[in-house]
């Protein structure tokens, strides 16, 4: 049975999809008498690894929390260079103002979401330890692209420390928040996202495809001479206070003694939330099969219209199917403003995805200007996303498309097809 929180006719951009299985394991959980960190939790991380193919994983409290410790792991702080993408949520950017490096934001390519590979290659210099492409929308970056232009500027890359120097380049943290259970070709080969960049941050929150109400996860590649232990081990240090034993091994009989190795973080995973996410795992594969079915519905109903929509499904990736973004070109964005307005009073809620970095407050009074950012601004003053959630029926996605094309049918008065 599957518990459905939408209450009335409305439909709602992204409920959880929660069954009896999550319910029934989140009580087993609560009944066992460990509800913190525990068993559940790394059993979580074991089926995870397995699943994406990376060499470890470490989960957390939010994707927020693994860019974080992503960062810290590979000891990036001041006087080094980060650089992202202007089109993005703030997660993306936050954490390397949190440890102390300096924020890099490229543009967005033109009519894209994806970071322009030729301003990220500009951006590189002798400071920068670290790139953070955006799988937005499900969709994985180039990687190959974006590892090719790394190899090429190894001359300016000065290793500060022991990963560093392993990993021999400037590091790429895939925000893959959007992305678990995408592919991608990489060097010729499918491999799941989780498995292509140096380190990968999954986010589990309310919203996103596998939820655990709240959570995250960091993934890192198979590196020939790195300590697998030695990184996790540092992981489980950052996400808890610093503290030499977890919960679990504090309680065992005579285990009280510990220590604090360093003044750190609180962003550990409970055995409550990990216990969401073994049984999201368990139905994941169906999940992801209705969200290509929903959006394979939208292609073939606004693709022949002009709609610009993202390319889900193709030869080099297959994406998770998370958020379905469209534009409306040649719309300005007062016109897009009232079409979601439009669209919410037939009781479709939609959204936008983004508002770029440097129309933000926090990011204007860092010196960034959106002036300087023209793709990104492009693409969001008429961007709108429409609801892609595995618990849509049919009659639904086939409401949103009716609705949606209607009123979009005055702005074909203005131009002859949208798109052209």
């Amino acid at each position: 049975m599957i518990i459905n929180a939408q209450s009335d006719n409305r439909i709602t951009f992204s409920p959880p999809d929660i069954s009896d299985l999550e319910v029934a394991y989140v009580a087993e959980a609560m009944r066992s008498g460990w509800i913190t960190t525990g068993l559940r939790t790394k059993e979580l991380e074991e089926r995870l690894a397995d699943y994406v193919g990376a060499s470890r994983v470490a989960c957390l409290s939010s994707a927020t929390a693994a860019l974080e410790l992503a960062l810290r792991v590979l000891e990036i702080g001041p006087g080094d260079e980060v650089i992202t993408c202007a089109y993005t949520y703030t997660a993306s950017a936050s954490v390397i103002e949190h440890v102390g490096a300096k924020i890099v934001l490229v543009d967005c390519q033109k009519d894209s979401v994806e970071m322009d590979y030729d301003a990220l290659e500009a951006a590189i210099n002798e400071h920068t330890k670290a790139v953070i492409p955006i799988d937005l929308g499900g969709i994985p970056c180039d990687y190959d692209r974006i590892v090719g232009i790394l190899n090429r500027k190894k001359n300016l890359f000065t290793p500060k420390t022991k990963l560093q120097a392993i990993i021999g380049r400037v590091a790429v943290i895939a925000d893959a928040a959007h992305a678990l259970g995408a592919k991608l070709l990489f060097h010729k080969e499918w491999k799941m996202v989780g498995n292509a960049a140096d380190i990968t941050c999954f986010s589990f929150h309310a919203v996103k495809n596998l939820t655990t109400a709240e959570g995250g996860a960091l993934t890192w590649r198979k590196m020939t001479t790195a300590n697998d232990d030695e990184i996790y081990n540092q992981i489980q240090l950052y996400s808890l206070h610093g503290q030499s034993k977890d919960a679990l091994s504090k309680n065992r009989f005579g285990s009280w003694e510990y220590d604090i190795i360093g003044p750190w973080y609180k962003c550990n995973m409970t055995d409550i939330t990990a216990a969401i996410g073994l049984a999201q795992l368990e139905r994941y594969a169906g999940m992801l099969a209705r969200r290509k079915e929903i959006i394979e519905k939208y292609d073939a109903a606004f693709k022949p219209r002009g709609l610009w929509v993202m390319d889900h499904f193709n030869e080099k990736h297959q994406s998770s199917g998370h958020l379905y973004l469209t534009r409306v070109p040649g719309v300005s964005d007062v016109q897009r403003r009232q079409i979601i307005i439009e669209m919410a009073d037939l009781g479709i809620a939609t959204n936008v995805h983004y508002k770029p970095l440097p129309m933000m407050t926090a990011y204007k009074n860092l010196g960034f200007d959106i002036k300087d950012y023209p793709n990104s601004f492009h693409m969001y003053e008429n961007e709108i996303t429409l609801p892609l959630y595995s618990l849509l029926t049919d009659e639904q996605v086939d409401y949103v498309i009716e609705k949606y094309l209607q009123i979009l049918e005055p702005f074909y008065d203005q131009k002859a097809e949208i798109g052209r």
